[in-house]
C-alpha cells in the first residue's frame, strides 16, 4: 500500500494494495478496496466506497455518499458531487456479478452535480457539466452542459477561454478565433417574396464538392460534433435557427445562425457542433471534399492531440 505523504483519516478503512499520491486526503467512513488507484492531491470525502478497479487522476474531488464501482476511471481535475449514483450492470440481479465492466469515463475537468445518475460504459467529455439531479444515459461531448431526465444538452460552457457571440437578429459579429469565418450573401425581399443568390465561385471561399441539408432534427439532439482534416464547410441556415459551436482547440465560440443570407464558414481543424435547431430549421451544408471518412475525427480528445501537433 502506498499512501505515503497523504492524509488518512483514522475511521476511513483502507484495504492493502491500495495507490495514493501526495497530498491526498482520505476522510472518515471511506471504504477503498485493494488495486485502486488515487492521484495527487485529491479529496475523497465521508462515507465513499472506492472498489479495487477504479483509476482516479489527481486534483479529484469525490463528495460524500459517492461509490465509485469497478471500471469507473475519473481523470484529472474531476468533480463529483453529493450522491452522484455511477451504475455498473444494465442488468442486475441480486448476486450477480456482471461477467465484463463497461469502462465509465469522465475527462478531465468535468463536473458532475449532487444526485445525478449516470448509467454504466458512458463517456462524459472533457469540461463538460451534468447538471444536479440528471439522468445520464449516452454519452456527453466534451463542454456539454446537461440537465434532466433523461439528460438532454441545454448549452455548452464558458470558460475563460470562451467567447460567446451570438447573432443578433442576422447580425453576426466578426469571429474572434481562427478557424472560422463569416460570408454575406446576396439577398432580396419585396412582395413576392424573399431571394437569396449563392454564386459558388464568388460567393464560397472554397471549391464545392457536395451539398447536403439538414432537417427535421428534434430540438434536444446534437448534430456534427467532430472536425474535419482538410474539408472546409459553409453552414448557412435557410429556414428558423441553429446554434452552432466552435472549438480551435485554445478558443470556443458560439453563433445562431437564424438568417440565410448570412453563413458561417468553418474551417478545417476546427471541432463544431450544431444545436438547439428550431422546429422548422433547415440547414444547408456546402462541403469543399467528396464524403471520406478519414477525413473525420470524432473524439475531441484526438482532436486535441492532432491540434497541438
Amino acid at each position: 500500500m502506498n499512501i505515503n505523504k497523504s492524509f488518512i483519516h483514522p475511521l476511513a478503512a483502507i484495504e492493502p494494495g491500495v495507490e495514493i499520491g501526495e497530498g491526498t486526503r482520505v476522510w472518515q467512513f471511506c471504504v477503498i478496496l485493494p488495486g485502486a488507484v488515487i492521484g495527487s492531491d485529491c479529496n475523497i470525502c465521508a462515507h465513499t466506497l472506492i472498489e479495487g478497479k477504479v483509476k482516479i487522476g489527481s486534483r479529484v474531488t469525490v463528495k460524500s455518499g459517492v461509490q465509485l464501482w469497478d471500471g469507473i476511471i475519473l481523470e484529472d481535475d474531476v468533480f463529483v458531487g453529493p450522491n452522484v449514483t455511477f451504475t455498473n450492470d444494465l442488468f442486475p440481479r441480486s448476486r450477480q456479478r456482471p461477467e465484463h465492466y463497461s469502462n465509465t469515463i469522465v475527462h478531465s475537468k468535468a463536473s458532475i452535480g449532487a444526485n445525478a445518475t449516470i448509467l454504466p460504459g458512458i463517456t462524459i467529455g472533457r469540461g463538460a457539466m451534468i447538471g444536479a439531479g440528471a439522468v445520464v444515459t449516452r454519452e456527453v461531448p466534451a463542454h456539454a452542459i446537461v440537465k434532466g431526465n433523461p439528460a438532454r444538452i441545454t448549452g455548452y460552457v464558458h470558460d475563460r477561454t470562451t467567447v460567446s457571440a451570438p447573432v443578433l437578429k442576422g447580425e453576426l459579429p466578426k469571429p474572434k478565433m481562427s478557424g472560422i469565418g463569416v460570408v454575406h450573401l446576396v439577398s432580396a425581399s419585396d412582395l413576392r417574396g424573399d431571394l437569396v443568390v449563392v454564386e459558388l465561385q464568388k460567393n464560397i471561399p472554397f471549391p464545392v464538392n457536395r451539398l447536403f441539408f439538414v432537417m427535421n432534427v428534434p430540438s434536444h439532439h446534437v448534430r456534427g460534433e467532430h472536425a474535419h482534416r482538410e474539408c472546409h464547410q459553409l453552414l448557412v441556415c435557410l429556414q428558423g435557427s441553429v446554434s452552432v459551436t466552435a472549438d480551435n482547440g485554445q478558443v470556443r465560440e458560439e453563433y445562431v445562425l437564424d438568417r440565410p443570407e448570412i453563413g458561417l464558414h468553418v474551417y478545417p481543424m476546427t471541432w463544431a457542433a450544431q444545436y438547439k435547431y428550431s422546429p422548422n430549421a433547415v440547414l444547408a451544408v456546402f462541403a469543399s471534399h467528396s464524403y471520406d471518412a478519414s477525413d473525420y475525427i470524432r473524439d475531441y480528445e484526438i482532436f486535441l492531440a492532432e491540434v497541438k501537433q
